[in-house]
Parts: C-alpha cells; sequence; structure tokens
C-alpha cells in the first residue's frame, strides 16, 4: 500500500468519524412507552393481587411481604445494575422518594425497587447510591412478575404506578421522563 492510498483511507475514516459524532451528539434519547391498562371497574387488577401476594427479600435478606404498600398508591421500578438506563434514573427517583417522605402532612405515595440482579450486587450498588426508598431482590423471577403487570418485551427499566385501588394506572418502559411522572403522580387519589 502505497501513501497516497493510506492518506485516502485515513481520510475516509476521518470523515466516518465525524460523521458518528455528529450523530451522536443530535441523537434524540427515546421516550419511554407508556401504556395503561383496562379498567376494572372498580375491582383490583388480578395481576396488582398476585404482585401483593408475593414475599422478596430484602437487602438483608428478610422476606418481606409486598402487601404491606396495599391501600395508597405505589410506584413499583424494576430494574438491574447492568441496565445503564436504570442506573441513569435511579438517583433522580431516589430524590423524588425523598422528597415525598419529607412532605409535610400525609404521603401520596410510596416508591420500592425491584432488582433483577443478585444480591451482592444490588446491596453494594443501593449502599454506594445512598437510594432512598425500599429496594428488594427479585432476581431472574422479578422478570416474570414485570411481565404480569404489562411488561409485554421484558425490558428495563420497567415502571408501574398502581394506584391505592389496585388498578395499574400506568406503566413506563424505558429511562423514566420525570416531569411526564411527576404530571401523573400529582393527579393521584389516595
Amino acid at each position: 500500500m502505497n501513501k497516497k492510498h493510506l492518506a485516502a483511507y485515513v481520510a475516509v475514516a476521518a470523515l466516518f468519524g465525524v460523521m458518528g459524532g455528529i450523530v451522536a451528539i443530535n441523537k434524540k434519547e427515546p421516550a419511554p412507552v407508556t401504556t395503561t391498562m383496562a379498567d376494572t371497574g372498580g375491582a383490583a387488577h388480578s395481576a396488582v393481587d398476585k404482585f401483593y401476594a408475593q414475599s422478596l427479600n430484602d437487602l438483608k435478606g428478610q422476606p418481606q411481604a409486598l402487601a404491606q404498600w396495599k391501600g395508597k398508591p405505589l410506584l413499583v421500578n424494576f430494574w438491574a445494575t447492568w441496565c445503564t438506563p436504570c442506573v441513569q434514573e435511579m438517583p433522580e427517583l431516589s430524590h423524588l422518594a425523598d422528597e415525598e417522605a419529607g412532605r409535610q402532612g400525609e404521603k401520596r405515595f410510596n416508591v420500592i425497587g425491584i432488582g433483577i440482579d443478585s444480591p451482592t450486587n444490588l446491596s453494594e450498588f443501593a449502599e454506594k447510591l445512598k437510594i432512598a426508598y425500599p429496594l428488594y431482590v427479585g432476581g431472574m423471577g422479578g422478570t416474570e412478575l414485570s411481565r404480569e403487570l404489562g411488561n409485554k418485551q421484558g425490558g428495563l427499566p420497567f415502571t408501574v404506578l398502581i394506584g391505592a385501588d389496585g388498578q395499574v394506572i400506568k406503566t413506563y418502559l424505558g429511562k423514566l421522563k420525570f416531569d411526564e411522572l411527576r404530571a401523573d403522580l400529582a393527579q393521584l387519589k389516595g
């Protein structure tokens, strides 16, 4: 290969590098997929009943009944330490939970996280980031639990907003848009 060919290859490679950089800078993050489930006329969704019938270990290895969250709106976030969008949204989700806990008067909703990961990874991550809401170990069974609540694709992060009446109000697949989430939470009846 002579110097002319090498220079041409370098120029083409540089051009593709610049074009790739421009595309990356202008790339918009996809909006989360949001859905609502059919109204059941005031009865709890059967998937929510199954959810509340579960017990999951907390990060200390102690079993916790999810039924303890019944009767008040609940934001359930399915996540994993290896999921970049999950990790990116957790500090803001933690701030939201902390804000709600510090509210004057009665809390409007609770936030919990269900990790699709090993207990060790979840504990180390939560300790490092100082997450302000309860985290539970879902393991691989957590994926099935999220599917039952509407996560047909099985993707992460997946967040479910459950009303005090056991109705699934909305689901969010992908990184949360907090302005949309805050608007949804502001409309809660609880």
